[in-house]
């Protein structure tokens, strides 16, 4: 799990509980459509798991290999 994952942020965090406002700010999405490059790692599925109805992830490709 070394990949890189595109998450953004497709619903709002108004009148979400604060703890998935706390895992949002901490993937760095603070405004809606706002798309973030993370590292694939467990903590972060944990993360996107958590908030799952409010987000699209999906794996970046590279396609420099």
């Amino acid at each position: 799990m070394a990949g890189m994952l595109k998450i953004t942020l497709v619903k709002s965090m108004i009148g979400r509980p604060e703890k998935h406002r706390k895992v949002l700010r901490g993937m760095g999405l603070t405004k809606l459509n706002r798309t973030v490059e993370l590292q694939d790692t467990p903590a972060i599925r944990g993360m996107i798991n958590v908030v799952s109805h409010l987000v699209k992830a999906e794996e970046k490709i590279d396609e420099a290999k």
